[in-house]
């Protein structure tokens, strides 16, 4: 993947094609923050957030600290990057439980750089594997661990922001089927929520969006354990970039997904795009 990280022969392209704006896609350089800025640097626009929403959710650690802030629940977790020590620590403390940990990269996702530990023994080449995973896809290669829960479902909410602080919220896909950590299935909206739950997973990952104004399109996502009276649901991470599960979502709501964000890069407000705030959230917790 080193070609689709080259972040200067990437730039000098787009100058020599005359490019005034580049959309990144789904991965390698989507969610780096550096890319952004260098876009910025070169008088070329970056299809998707700003620098500093991608630095923030970029490294999990610290988007965990937003939703503390925005109290939104989150699994118990380290709060930054963490030593293999300490990883282990962590380990043992959930252990008292029986509970194993997932080990995480600190940026990138697509399942790149992420292990579940149910045994002790496992968690040194777990670690290691995932740091190097997370060095190879996005160069950055800190990794944290959180607590694992099992059986959980996987739902994800789509966000839309132009920057404001009225971001929307497109409905929730859920993506609980997945193999080694990749999506197989995925189904909007979820047939497993209840109505008040959907609710409130909305609700906070609006929150969390308004909070820092969000821009263009961003994906939050939470592992639902509804037989949990004390936790259930939490937040785990939010993507900042397009999806490759966009399209569902496009087909229950009827927008192209992409054209809104490159019409929200190009300065227009959601508005401006036909999309009332109000309105659009009472839909997608209907």
């Amino acid at each position: 993947p080193s070609a689709y990280l080259d972040i200067p022969a990437l730039l000098a392209i787009a100058k020599e094609q005359g490019a005034d704006a580049v959309h990144p896609g789904y991965g390698f350089l989507s969610e780096r923050a550096d890319f952004a800025q260098a876009c910025a640097q070169a008088g070329v626009t970056f299809i998707g957030p700003t620098p500093e929403q991608l630095s923030l959710f970029g490294d999990k650690a610290a988007a965990r600290a937003l939703a503390q802030q925005c109290d939104v629940p989150v699994m118990p977790g380290s709060p930054a990057a963490v030593s293999l020590a300490e990883a282990q620590a962590f380990f043992a403390e959930q252990a008292k439980d029986g509970a194993g940990v997932m080990v995480k990269a600190i940026g990138g996702g697509g399942g790149r750089g992420m292990r579940a530990v149910a045994r002790a023994e496992d968690l040194p080449a777990a670690y290691e594997r995932c740091r190097s995973e997370a060095r190879a896809a996005f160069g950055v290669d800190g990794v944290y661990v959180e607590r694992l829960m099992t059986g959980a479902r996987h739902i994800e909410v789509q966000i839309l922001g132009d920057g404001g602080a009225g971001p929307i919220a497109l409905g929730e896909r859920e993506c609980t089927l997945q193999r080694r950590f990749q999506k197989l299935v995925e189904i909007a909206p979820s047939p497993s929520l209840a109505q008040p739950l959907r609710e409130r997973i909305t609700r906070d990952a609006l929150r969390m969006a308004a909070e820092i104004g969000y821009e263009s399109l961003g994906t939050f996502e939470f592992l639902v354990d509804a037989a949990s009276d004390s936790l259930p649901y939490v937040f785990i991470e939010a993507n900042p970039r397009l999806q490759v599960e966009h399209t569902i979502t496009e087909e229950v709501f009827g927008i192209d997904l992409v054209q809104a964000q490159i019409r929200i890069a190009a300065g227009d407000h959601l508005g401006e795009l036909g999309l009332e705030v109000k309105g659009w959230m009472e839909s997608a917790i209907e």
